[in-house]
């Protein structure tokens, strides 16, 4: 099985664990919600719930993305999963408007939590099982880097908080008398899911709109490839990120007098040390003669000649202008 099959088949998995937990835990906080009256109950109910939809829309997305390139698709599905991701985004997004209103309903509305127990006990389940999904999940990301994963994970990560606040909340406003203390912590969750949509959001657009790869990771690709002898400099570096898959492509400078047989033959061996550095990049290399510079390129400057500050390769920052020519 490949590299890319493997991590397919993770991302897939995943997915179902997360619809697997997400459907037991709906119907325990349906019953909750019956049981209590608990509006922190209820908005933790809607998160579930919205859990569920996202996680049925997590699993479309890395199906659809694992699908083989096509006609019509030359460089994959990969941005499938920045579209699950961004839809998971509007659901939580909704979900937090509509809690926050019915919080504030309540907290002038003066309505009380019926009982207690059922809550707290529902909620500890659900902390257990949330542990339990969140764990599993981190293993995923490490070994797939997947973005809809990922997003999903962040959902999670939140129910945790979440539930811890609900037992707060229905222990203050039972046991301690607290009133109002429901309707409080239901408006904090629906705080923290809109900053959680929020983050969630940013990484999705920058995959969508082919966002740079961070800068250490530019900078690692670049020590990889200044390992080669036969290179005289690297130009017009392009990388980006679809779903799971990584893409790159470059210019290098190589001695005009090769012949088009020995230009390939280097540009084959750097496509094997990225590779096993990289598992899994496109990449596209175009080899130009030695001296040759296209001034009005915006990536014209060698990257792998020494820094103002005599380091190497030159890049300092991203998208900041980069010093250097070709080396000789």
């Amino acid at each position: 099985m490949t590299t890319t099959q493997n991590h397919n088949d993770l991302n897939r998995k995943a997915a179902l664990a997360s619809i697997a937990v997400a459907i037991m835990l709906v119907g325990m906080k349906a019953w909750a919600v019956i049981s209590t009256g608990s509006t922190a109950m209820l908005g933790s109910l809607a998160d579930t719930a919205l859990d569920l939809i996202a996680s049925l829309a997590t699993l479309l997305g890395v199906w659809v993305a694992a699908q083989p390139d096509d006609q019509n698709h030359r460089f994959g599905h990969g941005k499938a999963e920045a579209l699950a991701a961004m839809f998971q985004v509007v659901l939580i997004s909704i979900s937090a408007i509509g809690l926050a209103f019915r919080a504030i309903g309540q907290f002038f509305g003066g309505g009380k939590v019926a009982e207690a127990e059922s809550g707290v006990i529902v909620s500890t389940i659900a902390l257990a099982a949330t542990f339990a999904l969140l764990a599993y999940q981190r293993h995923v990301i490490r070994k797939t880097g997947s973005l809809a994963i990922s997003t999903d994970n962040v959902h999670y990560k939140s129910d945790l908080f979440l539930n811890v606040a609900v037992i707060a909340a229905l222990l203050l406003d039972t046991y301690a008398g607290i009133a109002g203390a429901d309707a409080v912590f239901a408006f904090g969750i629906a705080i923290w899911l809109a900053w959680g949509a929020w983050g969630a959001s940013q990484v999705a657009i920058e995959q969508l709109m082919d966002h740079e790869w961070p800068l250490e990771k530019r900078e690692r690709f670049l020590q990889v490839v200044a390992q080669h002898p036969e290179l005289r400099g690297l130009h017009d570096l392009r990388t980006r990120t679809s779903g799971n898959r990584d893409f790159v492509q470059f210019h290098v400078w190589v001695d005009g007098r090769m012949t088009v047989t020995q230009a390939h033959t280097v540009m084959d061996e750097i496509e094997d040390k990225l590779m096993a550095e990289f598992p899994g990049v496109e990449i596209l290399i175009h080899p130009d003669p030695e001296g040759l510079v296209d001034e009005e390129a915006m990536g014209a400057e060698n990257l792998l000649a020494p820094a103002t500050d005599g380091t190497s390769p030159a890049i300092l920052a991203q998208g900041a202008p980069i010093t250097g020519t070709p080396a000789a």
